[in-house]
């Protein structure tokens, strides 16, 4: 009698485990511009809005942290959302009527944020000749790989002669 009681309860438990191993959860850094407390708020929120089950924005990096259920968001469907708020980041720029609604402390410089998310569009700009040695830049290079989103840490900051 005890065997068709704990029956029920281990299929119940095995049923649970396949279903949260079949989960792919991702977790992705990219660029957001932003300035403030408040920034923060409205893109971790939009990052959830997105599908991000954590989102963590770092004010003085400008770099999200993100992680989701890959088969039920992307980094591409969470940038486009921060986008929409007033946000430019690695992924999306936000429009002009977005980034006009945006509270006068949130105004970033968007020349700014425009030339560092270029700085690996073509997989090989992160490199900039200083006489006879090679340099990364520090805002798109992090031990030699590219740390900008949509480049997946490809070598675009190694350094040639």
């Amino acid at each position: 009698m005890k065997t068709l009681r704990v029956f029920p309860i281990v299929a119940l438990l095995m049923a649970v485990a396949s279903i949260s191993y079949g989960q792919k959860v991702k977790a992705e850094t990219f660029q957001v511009s932003g300035n403030c407390g408040m920034c923060k708020t409205k893109i971790e929120k939009a990052a959830k809005e997105a599908g991000a089950k954590d989102a963590s924005w770092d004010a003085e990096t400008k770099v999200l942290t993100v992680k989701y259920n890959s088969s039920s968001t992307n980094t591409a469907k969470i940038q486009q959302k921060i986008a929409e708020v007033g946000y430019d980041n690695a992924g999306f720029k936000a429009t002009a009527d977005s980034y006009n609604k945006l509270h006068g402390c949130c105004k970033y410089d968007r020349a700014a944020a425009t030339e560092k998310a270029s700085c690996c569009s073509d997989g090989e700009k992160c490199t900039e000749e200083h006489g006879d040695k090679h340099a990364a830049k520090a805002d798109c290079c992090k031990d030699g790989k590219c740390s900008m989103a949509g480049h997946d840490g490809k070598d675009c900051c190694k350094t040639s002669h």
